[in-house]
């Protein structure tokens, strides 16, 4: 199994922003939200999983699930959301393990929004959290998918705190500033990653 960082934040932190980063250094990283979205592509079991539990009124009209709707209704809903987490939490977990098993190069990188929420954090060696802002974020999820304030504050409470986060990373990028800042840091921890995968600096 190659060194694994678990990257994880907020919701609309900057977590793809700082992958995008560490992939134009070569590292291989895999979002858990594509994952997601790929275990639920039609006519995938756990598409089917989803039906039996929340009804055919969470299907488009061409048999997709209806993603928009039910992060409505379970965002709203915590034990909705635990019922959907107990269906495509084991499918999302079997992926990423699979994926980053298959890895040939020195590190890689998971993506995970929910990583200490889920248990997720087992499958990674390191975690590294971006940083931001609780205004910056509900900001950025507005302007980014259109959703409205009350869904977007029920979204930053189904996750674990900031300063939980915090307390649990081994790495942070502040997700404050430029581009520029995020790119070198990201240069800097993966000097770093590569010492840990060389086992030349401890994990």
């Amino acid at each position: 199994m190659p060194f694994t960082v678990g990257l994880t934040g907020g919701i609309a932190s900057g977590k793809s922003a700082v992958a995008m980063a560490f992939e134009r250094l070569g590292i291989p990283v895999l979002d858990a939200d594509v994952v997601a979205r790929e275990i639920v592509a039609p006519p995938s079991p756990t598409l089917g999983a989803i039906t039996r539990e929340f009804g055919r009124e969470y299907l488009q009209p061409d048999g997709a699930l209806d993603r928009r709707r039910l992060r409505e209704h379970v965002f709203a809903n915590a034990a909705a959301r635990r019922k959907l987490e107990q269906i495509t939490h084991p499918a999302i977990r079997q992926r990423l393990m699979q994926w980053r098993d298959a890895q040939t190069a020195p590190y890689c990188i998971l993506t995970v929004a929910i990583l200490l929420e889920s248990g997720m954090d087992s499958l990674v060696d390191r975690i590294l959290v971006v940083d931001a802002s609780e205004e910056a974020q509900l900001q950025r999820l507005q302007s980014r998918d259109g959703t409205n304030e009350v869904l977007a504050r029920q979204m930053l409470a189904s996750q674990t705190s900031r300063a939980q986060r915090l307390a649990r990373a081994d790495d942070v990028i502040e997700n404050g500033a430029s581009m520029d800042h995020l790119r070198q840091s990201a240069r800097h921890l993966h000097e770093r990653y590569l010492r840990c995968s060389q086992g030349s600096e401890r994990r």
